[in-house]
């Protein structure tokens, strides 16, 4: 073999494992899933009702029912795994979750580590307040107490500087100039604090409306105050980023799970309504 044929025979032999290892990367989730038969997700483990723990010690709820489905369109069982919140979003999951199904929106912050395959439903977020404040007004919870999730857009919205940049959301405006704004590690421990007592910890709490309900149906004493949602979330499967395969297969899943009716009737079991287009 001459120098020039031994050459090209090692450029063929590195471009072959050029193409397979950048195939394998691209699809890595994707053949796991497949040969393991299992999906890991990452999602929150105190957040009804889009997921929450039952009587039987199971997790349930919306995006329980949503991964579960995913899951088996996949031909996978669902193996699910609840991490702090701010772990998921940082990205870099290194496999020890496959998705995070999880009400995730979207943000320009997030999409530098994350990718995000399909929109499947977006949610109001409305501020709630103590039922002896009932009749309150958006416009009045100026200068009050605001308790809000830390790292959501909850936080982001009540501190001015919310970035939402999925196609088709409704623009909004900012009405409220907090006093006070102190933040929790999860959805309900703003409630928790307000249904305390109007000003006894907070004044109000700004959260998603089906939290808001959920909460409201437990027999937390909040009602919702007066005035148009804050904002509409777009709320997003999310990815490792870089696993193309992986996501264009969830995007046709998510696309079909639209068009079947899936996706509205398990909104409708969970929510009482559609929330996969907005209102």
């Amino acid at each position: 073999m001459t120098s020039v044929t031994r050459f090209f025979a090692a450029a063929a032999v590195a471009s072959a494992v050029f193409v397979t290892t950048g195939a394998a990367w691209a699809g890595a989730t994707l053949d796991r899933i497949h040969e393991s038969k299992v999906m890991t997700v990452a999602t929150a483990a105190n957040w009804p009702p889009q997921s929450f723990l039952g009587d039987d010690n199971a997790l349930k709820g919306f995006d329980i029912d949503v991964a579960t489905e995913i899951g088996h369109r996949l031909g996978a069982k669902v193996k699910f795994v609840t991490p702090e919140w701010g772990i998921i979003t940082a990205g870099h999951w290194s496999g020890r979750w496959d998705i995070s199904v999880g009400s995730m929106t979207p943000t320009t912050e997030r999409a530098r580590v994350l990718d995000f395959p399909a929109i499947y439903y977006y949610t109001p977020y409305v501020f709630a307040v103590h039922k002896d404040a009932a009749g309150t007004k958006v416009v009045d919870l100026n200068g009050k107490v605001i308790g809000v999730e830390a790292g959501t857009t909850s936080e982001d919205y009540i501190n001015r500087r919310l970035k939402i940049d999925a196609v088709g959301v409704p623009p909004f405006s900012y009405e409220v100039e907090p006093g006070e704004v102190r933040t929790y590690g999860d959805s309900m421990g703003p409630l928790d604090d307000l249904r305390l007592g109007n000003g006894t910890r907070l004044n109000a709490t700004l959260s998603a409306l089906p939290t808001i309900k959920g909460a409201v149906e437990h027999g937390y004493p909040i009602v919702q105050a007066e005035g148009k949602p804050a904002y509409y979330e777009p709320l997003a499967l999310a990815v490792d980023k870089g696993d193309e395969a992986f996501s264009a297969e969830l995007k046709k899943i998510v696309e079909h799970m639209k068009s079947d009716g899936t996706l509205k009737k398990l909104s409708e079991k969970w929510y009482g309504n559609d929330l996969t287009t907005v209102q």
